[in-house]
């Protein structure tokens, strides 16, 4: 079946708690697309049970062992979920099947032509890049996604073409659930500290989720990242799979010849198959042009032409919190960025770097996202600020994690201390606005940050700075 276009008999009436959730919308998105009858539950009213109500789905807000249907065909779950959710519980009674969201994702890919997107960061991005490219290119791919396009304002769609582009997530290991003909692996690092207890664990977890590619698919897999490398020498021995390596480094595939910054856009150079290959990628930085060629090394391995792929990526304009630009006050430009971890930090503050004026300043309000990843990564998360002039931090965003005691925001202010940094502890969000108006000048960018709710706090910033008297 093209995309998957059929429900399977276990989705025909499911019931998702946390339905709001950026993979279980998706996924709820879809099987609602297709024609089930779709439930669920979440802590909040939000766009998203919105958006899900308009395509007829039932969004009950609040978690209460009532909101499932007697007549349930399924529970859907994320690992976010606790064991003493009321509705899980409920399941239990009633005798329903529970089934985690990778699971539901797979059952979804199955028939079409998938391409599974993995990697410790950027995996949005380049999922994003593909949904955009193929859609453009009148393929009408189905697509999941764990944030939503900046263009269609969806993160995910049914399509009736055959191919479908899913995120592939690796921190519960959830991503060797899949199947892809293409397999991308951007980078492997550390991360997910309580599921991941060494470098070792992420490996073997990788090579799982690569051993799941179909006889005779693609790896398309970073030719420069540390990880990436070792992650390729381990698996490039398989028979039944053909390796594809993309990125800077003389040997590989797809190599990257330049990357041009052009204020908030990039211009990108590839050598592929012995031919120069230019396109435009709409937002700033050289990791989100890697992302861009790796999205175009895999349409090419699915028999895309490259210079119809590449043209198709120049229309892609970006994810929500994915260096998103909010708007501009007084000549302060107001940036949200998703990064949490170290990397990911350093990558969009060296973007945000590249794209400044000459003169500009660079303000940061950092929200650390998880205690666990406070505790293994403070020191590195204050290097990465002392990449800003100056920062504002504030207090760890929980998420689903319980506190660690003695892991507080302090460690990420005094390893940024400890490494020049100017830093500011706010532990009121509510003070922010005033903070930053206070710092910021004209042509200075600030650039809000992290996993949690701190992506709010920009339109706040903007309204403050709207208040602010001129001088």
């Amino acid at each position: 079946m093209a995309s998957g276009t059929g429900i399977p008999v276990a989705m025909e009436r499911p019931h998702f708690i946390g339905i709001g959730g950026a993979g279980m919308s998706g996924i709820a998105k879809i099987l609602a697309q297709r024609g089930a009858k779709v439930a669920g539950s979440d802590s909040k009213e939000s766009a998203t049970a919105e958006a899900l109500r308009a395509l007829g789905a039932t969004v009950h807000i609040g978690h209460a062992a009532e909101h499932l249907a007697d007549d349930a065909s399924c529970v859907v779950v994320s690992s976010a979920i606790r064991a003493d959710n009321p509705e899980l519980a409920r399941a239990a009674e009633l005798s329903v099947p529970v089934v985690h969201r990778s699971d539901a994702l797979a059952s979804l890919m199955t028939g079409a032509r998938s391409i599974a997107v993995a990697g410790t960061h950027g995996k949005t991005t380049t999922t994003s890049m593909l949904a955009v490219a193929l859609t453009e290119l009148n393929l009408d791919p189905s697509y999941a996604i764990g944030g939503d396009l900046a263009g269609p304002g969806t993160n995910a769609r049914h399509g009736d073409g055959e191919i479908f582009v899913a995120e592939a997530d690796e921190s519960d290991r959830s991503f060797q659930k899949y199947d892809p003909e293409v397999a991308i692996v951007l980078n492997v690092e550390l991360d997910h500290h309580a599921n991941y207890a060494s470098m070792d664990e992420i490996y073997e977890s990788f090579e799982t989720f690569v051993g799941k590619v179909v006889p005779g698919g693609t790896l398309v897999i970073a030719a420069d990242q540390p990880g990436a490398v070792e992650l390729t020498e381990r698996v490039r021995s398989r028979s039944a799979l053909k390796v594809v390596t993309y990125g800077e480094s003389a040997g590989a595939d797809v190599r990257v010849h330049k990357v041009t910054a052009r204020g908030l856009t990039s211009e990108v150079t590839v050598v592929l198959d012995g031919r120069f290959l230019t396109f435009t990628v709409s937002v700033p930085g050289r990791h989100y042009a890697h992302n861009a060629v790796a999205a175009l090394a895999a349409g090419v391995a699915l028999g895309i032409p490259a210079h119809n792929l590449a043209s198709a990526l120049g229309r892609y304009t970006g994810v929500k919190r994915r260096l998103q630009l909010k708007g501009e006050v007084a000549g302060v430009q107001v940036i949200d960025s998703y990064a949490h971890h170290p990397t990911e930090m350093t990558a969009d503050l060296e973007a945000m770097r590249a794209a400044a004026a000459p003169g500009s300043r660079l303000l940061v309000v950092f929200q650390p996202h998880l205690f666990s990843r406070t505790q293994e990564l403070a020191t590195e998360m204050g290097r990465s600020l002392a990449l800003a002039d100056r920062s504002v931090v504030l207090d760890i965003y929980p998420a689903r994690e319980d506190p660690i005691p003695g892991v507080t925001s302090a460690l990420i202010t005094d390893a940024a201390r400890a490494a020049g940094a100017e830093v500011t502890a706010v532990h009121d969000k509510d003070e922010v606005p005033d903070a930053v108006a206070g710092m910021a000048r004209p042509g200075d960018l600030v650039l809000t940050m992290g996993a949690g709710d701190v992506t709010d706090l920009g339109p706040r910033v903007l309204a403050r700075l709207t208040d602010r008297p001129a001088d």
